[in-house]
């Protein structure tokens, strides 16, 4: 199944049992019952034959929902399942958790009718543009329940939540200008915007945290709203570039401690890399998302995917996002007082993330995917073009902004003998010394030691470094390394707090 597609209810084998005479809470008439009863001894083509019945299938499931959840939050019982029930299992949860039942099968019927019409897309006058909206073009009213269950209180409802955002974002694309598939079709953006805006809100929220149910929940509707030029700019105004870079980064980090059939880790690693890669394509007309993937991590995140990714699919898609950073393009004028981003500072980035090296051991193996073949050879001929016009310092720097030291030329004694000077900054601010001192902290090893090294470096040659590496902290963070366990990092420790600590190292 597409990672798209909304999986059955736990409770999906309870929906046959469903009497809609008893359920008074849900306040249905007797026309809509027996709209109900006859979708359910119908296929559902039958049922959406045309805009107004469609319409009216969907009013319906819409008032369900709305009455079924409600204002008090999760249900009781549903809400808290995880895996399928049997029938038997599953028709006693109708019994004592019905609203939580009727719930479920309100979400499920409403993503079937989101799917059937969207696959009809006015091949018979129906649509999701005829389905759920109005003729004047504005949105139904009705869709708000859809919003109210992805803010439901609690422990919420995975299931109701996922199905919920990904029925509005299929929704909401239809309103979009970008999605229109006729000229003659009218809908008013406007009533669709405030509700896009919103559930981008709620995603980026759960992105917001680390737990792997949240990026379950929210990564079918994200991945849909991708194809979506109006969704992803929202999107990338609300920080989700950001949120994707840290997600990949983590979930690099997860792949590396489990095995490496985790297919679940391994389809969010895709999932994510998709995201980032669907937002690329903004670059060349949005400087908010170039601005956004300079300062957000995004590169990084990507360059370590090619580099550690455990699935060719991995890799391809990591590729293609860095092959369109590399060639994007930036307005004529840039806005005065901001530095343009552009390719260049892409591929500057990429060479201090060390991309430079890893393609070059790609373009040497024989790869069968066309498009990997074709994306290797693109960015190793831009990577080189573009590492001619760099200095050593400009790549040092790049490689430090990047947080992704390696040993090599840049972390040595001559090379601190040369530069020194520059980690003062043109604004006599330190940053990079600042990031440095940052970087001893990290949880990779290598890269705090080689941190330790650079610090130690900058205390011999450059004046009153010893002073300056003081005040800014690194000292005190320096020495909780000297008795790591890992016995080169405590080596390093030992050396940069002996160089801060002794006049004439």
């Amino acid at each position: 199944m597409n990672s798209n597609q909304l999986t059955a209810s736990p409770v999906s084998s309870a929906f046959f049992g469903i009497q809609w005479d008893p359920l008074d809470k849900l306040r249905l008439s007797k026309d809509e019952k027996l709209l109900l009863r006859s979708a359910e001894a119908n296929p559902i083509d039958y049922t959406l034959t045309d805009g107004p019945h469609s319409a009216s299938y969907a009013r319906v499931l819409l008032k369900v929902l709305a009455e079924a959840s409600g204002p008090s939050g999760p249900s009781s019982k549903v809400s808290h399942l995880k895996d399928a029930l049997g029938d038997a299992e599953a028709l006693q949860m109708l019994y004592t958790d019905p609203m939580g039942v009727v719930t479920h099968y309100a979400i499920s019927k409403l993503y079937e009718v989101v799917i059937c019409v969207g696959e009809k897309q006015g091949r018979v006058g129906v649509s999701i543009a005829s389905t759920f909206y109005m003729e004047d073009g504005f949105l139904l009213d009705e869709w708000r329940p859809l919003l109210r269950v992805l803010h439901l209180g609690g422990s919420g409802d995975p299931f109701a939540q996922r199905g919920a955002a990904l029925c509005l974002a299929h929704i909401l694309m239809a309103g979009c200008p970008s999605q229109r598939r006729s000229k003659t079709q009218k809908i008013d953006y406007s009533s669709a915007e405030e509700p896009l805006q919103a559930l981008v809100s709620w995603i980026t929220s759960q992105l917001q945290s680390s737990a792997s149910t949240s990026l379950t929940m929210v990564t079918p509707a994200l991945t849909t709203l991708m194809s979506c030029s109006e969704a992803r700019l929202i999107f990338a105004s609300s920080g989700g570039i950001g949120y994707l870079s840290r997600h990949l980064r983590s979930k690099q980090k997860t792949t590396g401690r489990k095995s490496k059939d985790s297919g679940a880790t391994v389809q969010q690693l895709y999932e994510l890399s998709f995201c980032l890669w669907t937002m690329t394509y903004e670059c060349n007309t949005s400087s908010q998302v170039r601005a956004s993937f300079a300062r957000d991590g995004a590169v990084a995140a990507l360059v370590e995917l090619v580099s550690t990714a455990p699935r060719e699919k991995v890799v391809r898609v990591a590729l293609s996002a860095l092959r369109n950073l590399a060639i994007c393009s930036a307005e004529a004028t840039p806005s005065p007082g901001k530095k343009q981003i552009d390719a260049s500072v892409f591929l500057t980035d990429m060479i201090g993330c060390g991309l430079m090296k890893q393609i070059d051991h790609m373009k040497a193996r024989q790869w069968t995917d066309p498009d990997i073949i074709d994306d290797v050879t693109t960015l190793h001929g831009l990577l080189h073009e573009n590492y001619k016009d760099l200095s050593r310092w400009d790549v040092y720097q790049s490689e430090v902004e990047s947080g992704q030291l390696s040993w090599g030329v840049l972390h040595t004694e001559k090379f601190f003998q040369e530069n020194a000077m520059k980690l003062e900054g043109p604004d006599a601010d330190f940053r990079i010394v600042k990031i440095l001192i940052a970087l001893v902290s990290s949880e990779d090893e290598e890269i705090a030691s080689i941190a330790c090294f650079d610090i130690g470096e900058f205390v011999r040659y450059y004046p009153n470094g010893r002073a300056i590496a003081k005040r800014l902290g690194a000292k005190d963070l320096v020495m909780k390394l000297i008795d790591h366990d890992n016995k080169d990092l405590q080596r390093h420790a030992l050396q940069c707090v002996s160089k801060i600590m002794v006049n004439n190292w």
